[in-house]
């Protein structure tokens, strides 16, 4: 028989273990639920809130460049992109394949995607395809509903209305690289860039980035489970970069441009008396709009194997001889050291031999010029006056005289220093660290008639054309004119770039003026190389023609463009400035592999000089007296 008390004392005792653990858990339960809600409430809320609240940074509105009559080079334009949350999809390969057919996706574009995300934070959303048309615009949104973390958005892009005409100048933009970040980084300025994909790479673009940039600004946006933004919560506005004035002149720009037409040369044309750049022209130029949001395979391929060299900026790092257009600079040289006069006089045979040797180097002028002083040497460019000039001055103190007209280093000009070629201005040192050579006598000839090692960017040619007009002065070639905040008003601010200026005052004004004066018989003496091409002009100016040789000839060989490759023929230089008295304007033009200097340079100066001058393109028309013959 069951003991019924025995059975109630444990199902009593059984009861209250129960009730003590279920109260144990109770207790658990609500000192977790106290620690959670109470005390870790600051942490959960913080999570929770960033899981329903999206902080969305705002790139800043890039700052507008002008031109000196303020007419726009670089603006912005409002695109469409698909942007894509790649976490959020499990059949992301699915999905992408999918909207191939929808927005036209290509699989470059997959492919820079793939690559791309790894530079974005986890659940943000990344572009997938740029410049989406209208129509593909229409067929997403019809398709929308099968995409829950693709959506379009908006935002500010790179255009540059005049396309190949100033890459060479304003540079472009595109996307941020790891190399931009790390410089970013170590500047301390990669917050400044939290939602901006593109940077300056090139040009005015990279060398005034801090200026044009501005500051971000960020909203803050309620979402939902599938990242959908449900209302706005806050907003704080960027800082719209500056606008910036340049001192080129569009049409002046453009004019160079229509007449190169498209062949291997490079013009650039300062303003003398303040060192603004009016036009720099590298021909031929490419379309920097290709670059900004990324380059096409394709697109680059053909830029790079393109034989006539786009992509290389031949008016700051083309370097050419710069053959006789230096005999002015050499010859205020000359005349200060005291190793010829005015009254000096040369008879010229047609060569010139170098003492105790049976080398000859040879005029351009087989039979030679007869008597010749300093102003007929520059006006008929005699070589052998040049010749014994760098025979009697050395390598030492020639170099060191160019050096003074800014040959052989940089600028300075504001853009960046790997933009700019130093060139070549060759001396005993140089010699030996790049050739482990002693200089002889010899290399110093060709020197003086701006051959040999000697080479030239037409940047340093027209800058030092400035130094000559001034006297000595020098100033820093600039392309900035000012800037100006575009929230302010309409009105410009005064000049903000410094005009850094160095005087050359050991050479004195006789000096100056006799190597103006060979000049100004170069383009209306009777025996000046470019007279013809100069005649009837209703301004004075002044010039300086020059011829380099692209290959040497033999003893006995007679150079004949029409017998040899086009790539082989002598390149056409040209230095110039007008008015003659008050000088508004001077130009340094290379026509590479262009013949003759004082005749197809001399062609591309005057229509130059016409177009500014007397704002009239129908003066330059008269094919008998300016027609080019650049190797056709």
């Amino acid at each position: 028989m069951r003991d019924h008390s025995a059975e109630a004392n444990l199902f009593l005792r059984r009861a209250v273990v129960a009730f003590v653990g279920i109260l144990v858990l109770v207790v658990i339960l609500l000192a977790t639920l106290g620690h959670l809600q109470i005390s870790r409430f600051g942490y959960y809320s913080t999570r929770s809130n960033e899981n329903r609240i999206n902080v969305i940074p705002i790139p800043p509105n890039r700052g507008i460049i002008y031109d000196r009559n303020h007419i726009p080079l670089a603006i912005n334009n409002t695109i469409y992109k698909l942007e894509i949350i790649p976490d959020k999809i499990k059949n992301l390969n699915e999905q992408l394949e999918e909207l191939k057919t929808i927005v036209d996706l290509t699989d470059e574009e997959i492919d820079i995607f793939q690559k791309e995300r790894r530079n974005y934070r986890s659940y943000s959303p990344v572009p997938l395809k740029a410049k989406l048309t209208e129509q593909q615009i229409a067929q997403f949104v019809v398709n929308q509903h099968r995409f829950p973390f693709v959506s379009i958005s908006g935002e500010q892009h790179r255009y540059y209305p005049y396309g190949a005409t100033l890459t060479h100048i304003l540079g472009y933009v595109s996307k941020i690289n790891d190399q931009d970040k790390a410089r970013l980084i170590a500047d301390q300025r990669l917050n400044e860039y939290v939602g901006t994909s593109n940077i300056g790479k090139l040009g005015i673009e990279r060398f005034y980035e801090s200026t044009l940039h501005g500051m971000p600004g960020y909203e803050e946006v309620e979402v939902d489970s599938r990242g959908r933004i449900v209302r706005q919560l806050d907003q704080y506005p960027p800082q719209v970069g500056q606008d910036i004035y340049l001192s080129i002149d569009l049409k002046l720009q453009q004019y160079i441009e229509k007449l190169l037409n498209g062949r291997r040369a490079a013009v650039v044309a300062l303003d003398p008396n303040n060192g603004e750049v009016l036009a720099l022209v590298s021909s031929p130029s490419y379309d920097p709009n290709l670059f900004v949001g990324g380059i096409s395979g394709t697109d680059y391929n053909a830029l790079l194997t393109n034989p006539n060299k786009p992509l290389f900026n031949r008016a700051m790092q083309g370097t050419y001889p710069p053959a006789s257009t230096v005999k002015p600079f050499i010859a205020a040289a000359a005349l200060t050291e005291g190793v010829i006069t005015r009254n000096t006089v040369i008879h010229d045979v047609g060569w010139w031999q170098l003492p105790n040797t049976d080398k000859r180097y040879r005029d351009w002028k087989r039979w030679g010029h007869g008597r010749v002083d300093v102003i007929r040497s520059i006006e008929s460019s005699v070589d052998t006056f040049y010749y014994q000039i760098a025979y009697d001055m050395g390598i030492d103190r020639l170099s060191k005289w160019m050096t003074e007209f800014g040959f052989g280093d940089r600028t300075g000009i504001d853009i960046s220093q790997s933009e700019e070629s130093r060139a070549i201005m060759p001396n005993r040192e140089w010699k030996f660290q790049r050739y482990e050579q002693s200089w002889l006598q010899g290399d110093t000839i060709p020197v003086g008639i701006g051959q040999g090692y000697w080479t030239a960017t037409p940047l340093q040619m027209a800058n030092a054309l400035t130094i000559l007009i001034n006297n000595g002065k020098s100033y820093t070639p600039h392309i900035l004119l000012n800037t100006k905040s575009s929230v302010i008003g309409p009105e410009v601010p005064e000049i903000s770039v410094p005009m850094e200026s160095t005087l050359l005052n050991t050479v004195d004004a006789k000096s100056w003026q006799a190597a103006k004066e060979g000049m100004y018989k170069v383009l209306y003496g009777s025996l000046g190389t470019a007279r013809h091409v100069f005649a009837k002009t209703p301004y004075q100016a002044a010039g300086k023609s020059g011829t380099a040789q692209v290959y040497g000839l033999k003893a006995d060989e007679v150079y004949d463009a029409n017998n040899i490759p086009e790539h082989l023929r002598d390149h056409a230089l040209f230095i110039a400035y007008a008015p003659y008295d008050k000088p508004k304007i001077a130009i340094a033009i290379v026509l590479e592999n262009g013949g003759s200097g004082s005749t197809n340079g001399g062609a591309v100066a005057r229509r130059i000089l016409d177009y500014y001058l007397l704002g009239d393109e129908s003066v330059t028309t008269d094919a008998s007296i300016l027609k080019m013959r650049l190797g056709d």
